[in-house]
């Protein structure tokens, strides 16, 4: 059986393309990546949605998964601003004992 695949580029073109056509340029960067990262999907939904409410940013929260290719960018992204837990924890809305755990895990 053959693992379905879901295309956000296909996605957010459909949405920029039918709703939101002023804002196709400020997205241009992020559309034209070979392939998408979780991270990346969040700043394009954020530049075409803008920020979301406090309820929404709660249910959303508590749906998140982070695959090991995005957990490892996030624990990269620290290393190289030179944040600690806190700090990257407050930047990507997530646990500061979240960030602990994923560093533990993939010792970094």
């Amino acid at each position: 059986m053959k693992k379905s695949t879901i295309q956000y580029r296909r996605i957010f073109l459909d949405i920029l393309d039918k709703k939101y056509p002023e804002k196709k340029e400020i997205c241009r960067d992020l559309l034209v990546k070979e392939n998408l990262s979780v991270l990346d999907i969040i700043a394009l939904n954020t530049k075409i949605f803008g920020s979301p409410d406090a309820q929404t940013l709660a249910f959303n929260q508590s749906h998140r998964s982070y695959t090991r290719s995005s957990v490892l960018q996030i624990l990269d992204f620290q290393k190289e601003n030179q944040l600690n837990n806190s700090q990257v924890a407050r930047h990507f809305k997530l646990s500061r004992h979240t960030v602990a755990k994923w560093k533990k895990k993939y010792q970094v």
